[in-house]
């Protein structure tokens, strides 16, 4: 690869939360939502990196998990069932004090409904959701990489997303403004829970900050 640094290639779905990731040691994209360039631009980076991890934001099965607690992966079921890489988990686990380990569920839908969500968390025994964890995985074990997920809880069991969230996110990774503003405008009965699911996202968005200084500048990738 080069030098004798190795570098970790993260799979996301904002560019606000690439944002919070260190400059050094690692590669980042953006999903934005859209699987297909998501597999795509991790499969190009994926020569080049030591690991993948999947990072960012997540949405808890369980009643018991808060906004602001962190999940390190176990394992991934849905469009992928396989195992994450032990030592790594145990080493993000370890950098994250209070993280959970536990199973993620990811099949590219947004998981939205509290009666889906809790379902999901009971039938595949799954702490969180997200939409790029399977992906991730799947470019991760073609190439015979070390795969991670470690992500903090923005979206709790028990709230189901307004539908002005649902479509807010832009496949290159940008939030759609214009979308959530003409949602609102046709159901503006949900801007209250908009304004609470924003304020959890940016608690969100504080966390993953604070918790990627703590992981370093590779993810806590045990080299």
């Amino acid at each position: 690869m080069g030098d004798m640094t190795p570098l970790v290639l993260v799979a996301t779905g904002f560019n606000r939360e690439v944002r919070t990731l260190p400059t050094e040691g690692v590669l980042a994209v953006a999903g934005g939502g859209d699987a297909v360039a998501l597999e795509r631009n991790l499969t190009a980076l994926a020569p080049r990196v030591a690991g993948i991890v999947s990072y960012g934001l997540t949405g808890a099965l369980h009643d018991d998990l808060r906004i602001g607690d962190w999940i390190v992966g176990d394992r991934i079921c849905g469009a992928v069932d396989m195992s994450c890489d032990p030592g790594w988990a145990h080493a993000l686990a370890a950098r994250l004090p209070g993280a959970r380990i536990g199973g993620f569920f990811a099949d590219g839908r947004m998981i939205d409904t509290v009666a889906e969500k809790r379902d999901l968390g009971r039938c595949h025994a799954a702490l969180a959701v997200d939409m790029e964890s399977h992906v991730a995985a799947a470019v991760a074990r073609a190439h015979r990489l070390p795969f991670a997920i470690v992500r903090i809880v923005s979206d709790e069991a028990g709230h189901l997303l307004p539908p002005a969230i649902t479509v807010c996110m832009r496949p290159d990774g940008s939030l759609d403004t214009l979308a959530m503003l003409k949602s609102l405008a046709v159901h503006p009965g949900q801007t209250a829970d908009v304004a609470r699911t924003m304020a959890n996202f940016a608690r969100g968005f504080r966390g993953l900050k604070a918790g990627a200084k703590l992981l370093g500048t590779r993810m806590a990738f045990p080299a």
